[in-house]
């Protein structure tokens, strides 16, 4: 069983590399600000290519996937990555992965990919998981109950989260069309800016007091 559920995940990695040209290559990081002489230069849009003749199987090879990541933190929850990091043959090619471990009610909080769609694949427990639409279809939720062998989808650059509602440990894998698709998750983004917002802004902005928003900042500037 356990063979069948790796085989199905990479199959939905394959599939997230067929998308992959839909984005990348787009931009890989999140500023990349021109200068007048190249000699000045650092980054280029994404990773430096080494010398093809050179290249060796382990540059295309990660091993540890198979291994339960460390979920005793705030949230519960622990994502092992296999993007151009890790794998560095996965430069240009626009496709990455991820396992995500869940412990009891651990959840990935309200994020976005702002570089690629996401296909996550149940493969232990039960997951509560949704996306939130843009404000010109009114900011509709939708989200299923999956359970395993389940798949579920989220649309590039949306608001969105997986939670375990299970009452025992879960496991799943994403498929990414990106090399490096980013993660901004929204609390730790908006509370835990350096510097920080200014608090009567987003007290404003959220409708709430702004001693509740000083407390947030302290809690998420500190990495609470």
């Amino acid at each position: 069983m356990k063979a069948i559920q790796f085989l199905i995940g990479f199959a939905l990695l394959a599939l997230a590399s067929s998308l992959a040209s839909a984005y990348d290559p787009s931009r890989l990081q999140d500023i990349c600000v021109a200068i007048e002489d190249p000699k000045d230069g650092v980054f280029v849009n994404g990773k430096f290519c080494k010398d093809p003749k050179l290249a060796t199987a382990e540059d295309f090879f990660l091993s540890g996937l198979n291994k339960p990541g460390n979920t005793t933190n705030r949230l519960g929850v622990n994502e092992t990555e296999a993007n151009v990091e890790q794998i560095p043959g996965l430069n240009t090619l626009g496709v990455s992965a991820f396992r995500i471990d869940y412990a009891p009610n651990g959840q990935s909080p309200p994020h976005i990919h702002p570089r690629a769609s996401e296909i996550l694949l149940v493969l232990e427990g039960t997951l509560y998981a949704g996306f939130v639409t843009s404000d010109n279809l009114n900011n509709t939720l939708i989200t299923k109950v999956l359970h395993e062998g389940d798949v579920f989808v989220f649309p590039i650059g949306l608001i969105h989260f997986h939670v375990n509602i299970g009452n025992t440990s879960a496991v799943a894998y994403s498929g990414l069309n990106s090399q490096f698709p980013g993660e901004i998750t929204i609390a730790d983004t908006i509370f835990g800016a350096h510097p920080r917002i200014k608090p009567d802004f987003l007290a404003k902005a959220f409708q709430l007091d702004p001693n509740v928003v000083k407390d947030l900042e302290n809690k998420f500037g500190n990495g609470n």
